[in-house]
């Protein structure tokens, strides 16, 4: 095996392929040692999350559960990068991993879907929307407290597949994640933020390797878009300070003031000193208490402005009700 050689290791669902492969050309464009055919290989692995689909997340032990398997071959030097889907990755990692870059972001809103309605103001009381995702039901039910939701878990296609059999009247899927799955079209509606604030990394890719692979670390950097940085640890920072969870419905969102900056290049260079406004929620699941925060600061105290957040809501929210959420 060449010692140029790079695995990347991911799991097997068609999004995070298509996630694997993005990072795959990235690195073979930015990296002369990796621009060989067979210099990147990318290893598959199944995660628990992929394996158990019948029982809801925080019933199996949390998110981490889809990264869980990943890192264990980060860990064991099977792979050099694991990648994820922010999201996804657990508020605090493993010892001795890092993320060591963010891709420049995609839409990190969600999308309505549905083959029966055009919108979220369509439903009919009583109307049936599935969904796994704890933020995404407590701002539904506290918008629509009429609705039924049901669980629906899987991958975006089996999600979509079960909405034609008609198991439910619509769904919300991630936007950036049906645009990589090539499904834009089942897309009926982009719900804006002030509708339905997205989770803490939505639309972002996450690179992760072993804190002491200097040269992995390296390779990595090149690839770090610093705006989606910024916003990224800003809003995992908030999850850090709320101590959140898969049972707690917590939704963030941080973005410059300036449009033109979320699409800046790769360099930091004029972007430590920009406003970064941080937009931010927790609820309880039934969508019956939903308190809400929005502060800003500058991009170089990302962290900083996140922990700031979160102490504003549970200020706000109190603690009787974050032991409500358990």
């Amino acid at each position: 095996m060449a010692s140029s050689l790079l695995r990347i290791g991911t799991r097997g669902s068609p999004m995070a392929l298509a996630q694997a492969e993005r990072t795959r050309r990235l690195l073979a464009g930015s990296d002369p040692t990796l621009a060989a055919p067979d210099a990147i290989e990318i290893v598959i692995l199944k995660t628990t999350g992929d394996r158990v689909q019948d029982r809801a997340l925080a019933e199996l032990g949390g998110k981490g559960l889809f990264t869980k398997e990943i890192e264990e071959a980060l860990l064991d030097r099977r792979v050099d990068v694991a990648v994820h889907s922010a999201k996804d990755v657990p508020t605090w990692l493993a010892p001795g991993l890092v993320l060591a870059a963010f891709l420049e972001r995609d839409d990190p809103r969600d999308a309505f879907v549905s083959v029966k309605y055009a919108s979220l103001a369509d439903l009919p009381a009583g109307a049936v929307v599935g969904t796994a995702a704890p933020r995404r039901q407590a701002q539904l039910l506290h918008r629509l407290p009429a609705l039924k939701i049901v669980p629906l878990r899987g991958n975006a296609g089996t999600r979509l597949r079960k909405l034609a059999e008609g198991a439910m009247d619509a769904t919300l899927l991630g936007a950036a994640g049906l645009e990589r799955i090539g499904r834009a079209d089942a897309i009926r509606a982009i719900l804006p933020p002030d509708e339905m604030l997205p989770a803490a990394g939505q639309g972002t890719i996450a690179l992760e390797c072993r804190a002491d692979d200097a040269t992995t670390r390296a390779r990595l950097a090149r690839l770090d878009h610093a705006p989606t940085d910024a916003r990224t640890r800003a809003e995992r920072a908030l999850l850090a300070e709320l101590e959140g969870n898969c049972r707690t419905p917590i939704a963030a969102l941080a973005e410059f003031e300036s449009a033109e900056l979320a699409g800046a290049g790769f360099a930091r260079a004029g972007l430590a000193g920009a406003t970064l406004k941080l937009r931010a929620l927790v609820a309880l699941p039934d969508g019956s208490a939903l308190h809400r925060t929005a502060l800003e600061g500058r991009a170089a105290d990302a962290e900083r402005l996140g922990t700031e957040a979160g102490k504003a809501l549970k200020a706000r929210a109190g603690s009787r009700f974050f032991d409500a959420i358990g």
